[in-house]
């Protein structure tokens, strides 16, 4: 027998076992008793991950917290068995709603990044497909900002984002002494 082979009656037995509530030891000792074999608990328990039974007992096991007293104990609900595992989720398949963009009327000037002097606007354009230059705005920018007056206004949060947002942090150089 190649290793990490399983013939078909060990694997049942291994579903049989599971279902039944038994721990790894215990289904190992089992099918070993059973069939003459020397499987691990370890060899056991990477079986049926591998099955899917684990996720399968995920699905379907009870809630770890007790009900609380004269609160009905509801079962849990059936779900499919193994052949959906690896579905993704039916959210997962709509197609995602289009985000609108923000954007200033500004003509760049797309400069490239070795001739941009040192007070023009750093706001990127292109790259986006494989090969396309980097250009940028090049327009006057603000003082203490990297971007002129249309694009500072874009890189900055909206007023709900920066509700959180006190200023700049400042970091100090401490001796651990």
């Amino acid at each position: 027998m190649e290793p990490g082979h399983w013939p078909s009656e060990h694997s049942d037995a291994l579903c049989d076992y599971f279902l039944k509530g038994m721990s790894y030891a215990a289904i190992a000792m089992e099918i070993n008793a059973r069939f003459g074999m020397a499987y691990t608990r370890n060899a056991v328990a990477g079986r049926a991950k591998r099955l899917g039974l684990v996720a399968l007992a995920r699905m379907t096991s009870p809630p770890i917290v007790p009900p609380l007293p004269g609160e009905a104990c509801l079962p849990s609900p059936c779900r499919p068995a193994l052949p959906s595992l690896n579905l993704p989720p039916k959210s997962a398949m709509k197609p995602a709603a289009r985000v609108k963009l923000r954007c200033v009327d500004v003509q760049p000037r797309l400069i490239p990044l070795l001739e941009l002097a040192r007070g023009d606007c750093r706001y990127p354009y292109g790259g986006d497909k494989d090969g396309e230059e980097i250009t940028f705005c090049g327009h006057p920018r603000q003082p203490g900002s990297s971007y002129c007056a249309p694009h500072a206004g874009l890189t900055r949060l909206s007023g709900a984002a920066s509700a959180g947002v006190v200023g700049p942090v400042v970091l100090r150089l401490v001796s651990a002494g």
